[in-house]
């Protein structure tokens, strides 16, 4: 596959797979304000931009519902949500050929409700008014559409090489950002396990599940009895669960591994054994053992192991040399 193609699938599904990752915190979030929590509104904010990575040029100024509008609908800041989908469009438009019409469809349509002219001139007025009321309505609409497009690339896409990119960049997304959120959330569930736990917290403890589109799954594996630790475990090491840590990387290992058998590239090992050697640690990680240890730490690091795997791929399947490619 040209190195191109396989850029742009690949930035196509992190671009998408970023945008619901965005809607659904924003959602969760602007939720949460009509229940009583001890949570301030300043804590749980920047909270979510902690979750976000620290989005450039994008600061709490006080009021939730601006931030909500920025974050969803500014595109002069690049973690938007319109921002991401429009990016993901582009880089659809320069494979259009090697996506299916579905597809491109969906991605199409999803990016014309969200430049229409109609869409900007009510976010404008809204913002002149001072309105207190978030984005709700179109943040579902956008996580049902990212949904929708993921269901037509599964049942309309060959599931050859192309497929797989995307399903790198799927999952290597969501398994920085679940670590991202992790991290955000540790200083109130994780850093002081012997602490008094208020009863409106579980409301918080929801919301992080519910960022992860987990609550109900949650409860189906642990019943409704929430507790930071059984969450922490849930979201990173359950196998079965699509959101979970060990689970994104379980399918970027058999993606990234189902590209070298495509490809015949044997230059393919180290990455293989990066995103192998990250994937058995999580499948033999015991809870216990990391929660005696750095949390943040652990976090950290897998958050650089995503990085060296992006890095690895892009040196391997998109920057690679002349020389390196008549190598295999």
């Amino acid at each position: 596959m040209l190195s191109r193609v396989a850029d742009s699938l690949y930035w196509m599904s992190r671009y998408l797979e970023r945008a619901e990752h965005t809607t659904r915190l924003l959602d969760v979030n602007l939720n949460l304000m009509l229940d009583e929590s001890s949570t301030s509104s300043d804590h749980r904010w920047q909270r979510l931009l902690l979750a976000m990575g620290k989005p450039k040029r994008v600061k709490w100024d006080g009021d939730p519902y601006a931030l909500a509008r920025t974050l969803t609908f500014d595109t002069s800041i690049k973690a938007s949500v319109v921002s991401c989908i429009m990016a993901a469009r582009e880089n659809a438009r320069h494979v259009r050929e090697q996506i299916s019409t579905e597809q491109w469809h969906r991605l199409n349509l999803l990016y014309l409700q969200v430049t229409s002219p109609e869409l900007k001139q009510a976010v404008q007025l809204e913002a002149a008014a001072g309105s207190s009321e978030g984005p709700t309505a179109f943040l579902q609409e956008v996580m049902d559409a990212v949904h929708q497009f993921q269901g037509v690339t599964d049942s309309t896409m060959s599931h050859g090489e192309g497929w797989q990119f995307i399903q790198v960049g799927r999952f290597l997304e969501r398994a920085s950002a679940t670590t991202l959120l992790l991290e955000a959330y540790h200083e109130d569930l994780w850093a002081k396990p012997d602490r008094s736990i208020e009863a409106n917290e579980y409301l918080e403890w929801m919301g992080l599940l519910r960022s992860a589109t987990a609550f109900e799954a949650f409860c189906k594996v642990y019943t409704a009895d929430l507790t930071p630790d059984r969450i922490l475990e849930f979201l990173l090491l359950d196998a079965e669960f699509p959101h979970s840590l060990r689970f994104s990387i379980d399918r970027v290992q058999c993606s990234l591994q189902s590209i070298q058998d495509q490809s015949g590239k044997t230059r393919a090992d180290e990455l293989n054994r990066i995103a192998g050697r990250l994937s058995a640690s999580l499948g033999f990680a015991s809870i216990d053992e990391i929660l005696v240890g750095d949390v943040v730490g652990y976090l950290r690091g897998i958050q650089r192991q995503c990085q060296s795997i992006h890095e690895t791929i892009y040196h391997l399947y998109v920057d690679y040399s002349i020389q390196a490619a008549l190598a295999g």
